[in-house]
């Protein structure tokens, strides 16, 4: 099988062409890089680019994988809205993968794990998992001050694929463990396994997820 995956989430963005086997085993046949500011611009051509270079028309595309966030409002948005389209018309499954979980699926670690993203304005995203067999359990996922994470970590590993995040919380006696950024295949990975699980998500399921709480929220000091 023939999966398409998509990551618009950062600066920059990638499109990633799968073999996708029945035993869950994914493979990358092809992928394209997507540079960050011109996303609304490059993902559909670069899509057809790929689809090109393998001579695979879209009609052999038998699902879609996404990365949902958390990262940039405008980048998600185009991401998301492309596979959307494509679902729709194709009426293919999408899975929804979020890069927290990549990132701690791909960290290659075992048990507890809590990864974190700069979300600017002082704040993180971060996401616990339970990692086990290259799977992720999700146990939360919030938008954290860095005084709240200060306090709130016992137990789990903390890891992060930015470096400047990293040694700027080792500065405040953190034990951040850098680790690499998940490539387009290990999503891709994260999500046909939710396909083959039945973990797939509707055209009108699929959404965005930003970790941002709203202003009432934030005003108040409550956190999710």
């Amino acid at each position: 099988m023939i999966l398409l995956a998509v990551d618009t989430s950062g600066r920059r963005g990638s499109v990633g062409l799968i073999q996708a086997e029945t035993t869950g085993q994914c493979t990358l046949l092809e992928e394209a890089s997507l540079a960050g500011g011109v996303f609304s611009a490059q993902l559909l051509p670069e899509i057809a680019g790929t689809l090109n270079t393998r001579d695979i028309g879209k009609e052999q595309l038998e699902a879609f994988v996404a990365v949902s966030g958390p990262g940039s409002f405008t980048g998600l948005r185009v991401g998301l809205a492309a596979i959307k389209a494509l679902a729709a018309v194709l009426e293919k499954p999408i899975a929804a993968v979020s890069l927290l979980e990549a990132i701690s699926v791909a960290s290659g670690l075992e048990g507890s794990v809590i990864a974190l993203m700069d979300a600017g304005r002082g704040e993180l995203y971060a996401g616990k998992y339970e990692v086990s067999n290259s799977s992720a359990l999700k146990l939360w996922e919030q938008l954290w001050t860095r005084e709240q994470l200060l306090q709130g970590v016992e137990n789990s590993t903390l890891i992060a694929t930015d470096m400047i995040l990293a040694e700027s919380l080792r500065a405040h006696g953190l034990d951040v463990l850098l680790v690499g950024p998940p490539s387009i295949e290990a999503v891709a990975q994260l999500g046909w396994k939710k396909i083959l699980s039945g973990g797939a998500v509707s055209v009108e399921e699929l959404d965005a997820s930003y970790i941002r709480r709203a202003v009432p929220e934030m005003s108040a000091g409550v956190t999710r």
